[in-house]
C-alpha cells in the first residue's frame, strides 16, 4: 500500500506517543511482505558512517540495516562549527553531548568560583535547571561571572535539564537507515522520550560573582582531561566526540575562559579497554586534572569510576548510556549528557516492531552497555507480546585489544538460523561487524543479500 511521507510521519508521531506508555506499537503492515528475509538492526555503537569499513569487502551487508541513537536534529551552524575543528568529520554521534559536557563543566566551575572538583560537582545539575535561560557559551559565561544562576540550553539539552542523578531527564532519538553503505539522512526520523518533570528541583549553592581574586584562591586554570576512545572497538566514534570537546574548549576560551584564565585540555585515551583507561586516569590524577571527560563506553566508565572517585575528581561522560550507571556509587562525582538506555530501549523496540517480525534474536556484547540495553529491549518486546519462544538472547565476549583474536560468532549465527529469526538486533561497537559476517557465512538470508 502506498503511503505519502506526510501520512507516514503522522503515524510515526502517534506511534512514538503510544510507545512511551505501552512500549508496543507498529504499522498494521510490515514494510515488506517477505518474512523469510532477516532484517538487521543496530544501536548507537554501530550506526555510524564509518561502520561499514569494518566489513571491508562485504560492506554491502549493512544495506537495509536500521537502528537508533541518541540524537537531536543538529543545526547546520553547529555542524559547520564542528567541521571548523575537524574538516574531515563525517559522523556527528555524541558530538553535541561532548560539547555540552565540556561547556557545563566550565560553567559549573565559574559559578562555583573554584576549580575544586566537589565544588564544581555541586553546581553541575543546577547549571541545567532553573535560573536565567541562556543558549550560548558567551552569554552563559557572562551571566555566570556576574553571579547569576543560569539554566543552560544547547544542542543536546533542549526540553529539560538534568535529574538529581546527573543525567538528562529527556532525550531525542533518531532512527537511522543504511543505504548504499552510508546512512541515508533523508530517512532519518526523530522521536522524543523522557519526562520533563523528572528534572531536578534542588537549588545549587549560591553562585559566586567573579571578582579580582587571584588564581591561588580559585585554583585556576580549570584543567580537563580527555578519556575518549582514540583506540579500541569504539574508536570509530571518536572523531565526533573529539570534535565536540575541541569546539567547546575553543569557544569557552574565546569567550574569556573560566575564572579569568583559559581552560586547559590534557588529551587521553580510554582504549575501549579498562586497563588503558585506568592508566590514563592515573596520569590525569598526577597531572592535576579537575574534570575527566569520558569514558566513551559505559563499561569503561564503570571500571574507572572507583579510581576517579577515590581521587576526588569528576567523571563526566558524553556517551555512556548503561542504565546501571544511574545508581552508581559515585559520591556525587559522576555525570553524563547521554540519556540512559531505559529511554533508548523503548525507541529501539518500536523500530523493530514496525516491521512486523515473528522471531527476534538479540545479540549483545557482554558488558554493562550491551547486556543492559538488551535487557531493556527484551522487556519492551515482552510487553508487546513477544515471549521467550519468540525472542532469543545471545552474547559475545568483546576482545581486549586490536591484537587479540577477533570474536568468533559462528555458533551464535548457527543458533539464529536454527531459531528461524527474521530480525536480529546487534548491540555492540566496531567488533560487532564479526557478527554480521558470521550470519552471512552461515547463510542466514539477510535482507541486504536478497536485495543485491
Amino acid at each position: 500500500m502506498h503511503m505519502s511521507r506526510g501520512s507516514r510521519t503522522a503515524i510515526l508521531a502517534v506511534c512514538a506517543t503510544v510507545l512511551l506508555a505501552t512500549s508496543a506499537c507498529g504499522d498494521d503492515q510490515p514494510e515488506e511482505a517477505t518474512t523469510q528475509q532477516v532484517r538487521l538492526y543496530g544501536t548507537d555503537g554501530n550506526m555510524l558512517n564509518s561502520y561499514p569499513e569494518e566489513l571491508k569487502d562485504r560492506a554491502n551487508l549493512v544495506d537495509g540495516m536500521k537502528g537508533t541513537t541518541p540524537l537531536t536534529p543538529l543545526p547546520d551552524n553547529f555542524k559547520n562549527r564542528l567541521r571548523s575543528v575537524d574538516p574531515e568529520l563525517t559522523d556527528y554521534l555524541y558530538a553535541a553531548e561532548a560539547y555540552d559536557a565540556v561547556v557545563i563543566s566550565a560553567l559549573a566551575a565559574q559559578l562555583a568560583g573554584s576549580t575544586e572538583p566537589t565544588a564544581i560537582a555541586k553546581q553541575i545539575v543546577g547549571v541545567t535547571n532553573g535560573g536565567t535561560s541562556c543558549t550560548s557559551v558567551n552569554q552563559c559565561l557572562r551571566l555566570a561571572r556576574q553571579g547569576t544562576d543560569i539554566e543552560y540550553r544547547s544542542v543536546s539539552i533542549t526540553r529539560a535539564g538534568f535529574t538529581d542523578a546527573g543525567e538528562p531527564a529527556t532525550a531525542s532519538y533518531a532512527t537511522l537507515h543504511f543505504d548504499g553503505q552510508q546512512l541515508n539522512d533523508a530517512k532519518t526520523e526523530f522521536v522524543g522520550a523522557g519526562d520533563e518533570s523528572a528534572a531536578s528541583k534542588k537549588s545549587p549553592p549560591k553562585p559566586k560573582k567573579q571578582t579580582g581574586v587571584s588564581s591561588a584562591e580559585t585554583g585556576a586554570p580549570l584543567v580537563l582531561g580527555g578519556l575518549l576512545p582514540k583506540t579500541g572497538d569504539l574508536a570509530l566514534a571518536n572523531p565526533p566526540l573529539a570534535a565536540g570537546a575541541a569546539l567547546a574548549l575553543k569557544e569557552v576560551n574565546a569567550a574569556g575562559g573560566v575564572l579569568g584564565e583559559d581552560v586547559v585540555w590534557i588529551d587521553g585515551d580510554d582504549g575501549t579497554n579498562p586497563a588503558v583507561a585506568k592508566a590514563t586516569v592515573a596520569s590525569h590524577v598526577e597531572a592535576g586534572v579537575h574534570v575527566i571527560i569520558g569514558a566513551g563506553g559505559s563499561g569503561i566508565s564503570a571500571a574507572v569510576l572507583p579510581d576517579v572517585v577515590e581521587a576526588g575528581l569528576i567523571l563526566f561522560s558524553p556517551s555512556n548510556t548503561a542504565a546501571s550507571l544511574t545508581d552508581a556509587d559515585d559520591k556525587g562525582l559522576y555525570f553524563r549528557t547521554a540519556p540512559p538506555d531505559s529511554l533508548q530501549g523503548r525507541a529501539l523496540a518500536d523500530v523493530i516492531l514496525r516491521d512486523g517480525p515473528q522471531k527476534i534474536a538479540l545479540v549483545a556484547r557482554q558488558d554493562s552497555y550491551g547486556e543492559g540495553l538488551r535487557e531493556v529491549v527484551r522487556a519492551e518486546l515482552e510487553r508487546a507480546g513477544f515471549g521467550g519462544d519468540k525472542v532469543k538472547l545471545l552474547g559475545y565476549e568483546p576482545v581486549e585489544d586490536a591484537e587479540a583474536t577477533p570474536i568468533n560468532f559462528a555458533e551464535g549465527a548457527k543458533q539464529i538460523k536454527e531459531f528461524g529469526a527474521d530480525a536480529v538486533l546487534i548491540i555492540g561497537f566496531s567488533e560487532s561487524a564479526a557478527v554480521i559476517r558470521a550470519l552471512a557465512d552461515a547463510e542466514v538470508p539477510l535482507a541486504a543479500l536478497a536485495a543485491s
